[in-house]
């Protein structure tokens, strides 16, 4: 995972597939990243990811309630087709600004 901050939004490029077995350590650098003072928003672009399932989804949402909280949000950019479907299918799209 690639990351940059700027002005309280950190940035994170996630590659390879958001399942089961990678949730908890994408989780855990997530949490990390997002946990420093003055950080309100998060990015994730997708455009490397090939594969996410709901344990994915579960990732993005603690993260979103978490900057919620705090007044902030998650966004996410630059989805294939299949994470898109995932997003339609599971109603991220109402929740998760897509940019």
């Amino acid at each position: 995972m690639e990351h940059e901050r700027k002005n309280g939004t950190v940035t994170v490029r996630i590659s390879g597939e958001l399942d089961h077995c990678s949730a908890q350590s994408i989780r855990r650098e997530l949490d990390a990243l997002i946990g420093e003072p003055g950080v309100k928003t998060l990015v994730l672009d997708l455009q490397d990811m090939t594969f996410m399932d709901s344990s994915g989804i579960g990732v993005i949402l603690g993260r979103y309630r978490t900057l919620r909280e705090r007044g902030g949000g998650v966004a996410v950019k630059n989805m294939n087709p299949q994470v898109e479907k995932v997003f339609t299918l599971s109603g991220m799209r109402q929740v998760i600004q897509i940019l």
